[in-house]
């Protein structure tokens, strides 16, 4: 299966902030959402990082409440793992796994196309099994 099953089933809808928004506006971000990871993007909408809820709470550990009036730049990873549409999901599942990363943005053609989570990859997975199984059971009840 490739990426891009996943991102039309899911849409291709992705929350962004600036790098100089404030952790409290990005905490709204999170919470109106529901959604625990925000794409971090330039004027120009190129990826400049992405921020987790474990980024804040791992900052927020560390610094007090302070945190919450830093800009995003300041706790956000700024080394981002990207796939492309064709990219597949068992390999991202690895990469994913082997890496502890949750949230991979979908870029194409150089834009951000999308973002997929550990959670979605995981349904596909589940979703391709239960195929898989109503195949089976049907070919045994042949």
């Amino acid at each position: 299966m490739l990426i891009s099953t996943i991102l039309r089933a899911k849409g291709a809808d992705v929350a962004t902030v600036r790098p100089e928004a404030t952790v409290t506006e990005l905490l709204a971000v999170l919470a109106e959402r529901n959604i625990g990871a925000v794409v971090v993007t330039d004027a120009a909408d190129a990826i400049v990082g992405i921020v987790s809820e474990r980024d804040v709470v791992r900052r927020l550990h560390d610094m007090g409440a302070r945190v919450l009036s830093l800009p995003v730049s300041e706790i956000m990873t700024t080394e981002v793992h990207t796939c492309g549409p064709d990219a597949n999901v068992d390999d991202l599942r690895r990469t994913m796994t082997t890496n502890r990363i949750r949230h991979i943005p979908v870029v194409a053609d150089g834009r951000l196309a999308g973002i997929v989570s550990i959670g979605d990859v995981v349904k596909s997975a589940i979703e391709e099994l239960e195929a898989d199984k109503a195949y089976l059971v049907d070919y045994i009840h042949r």
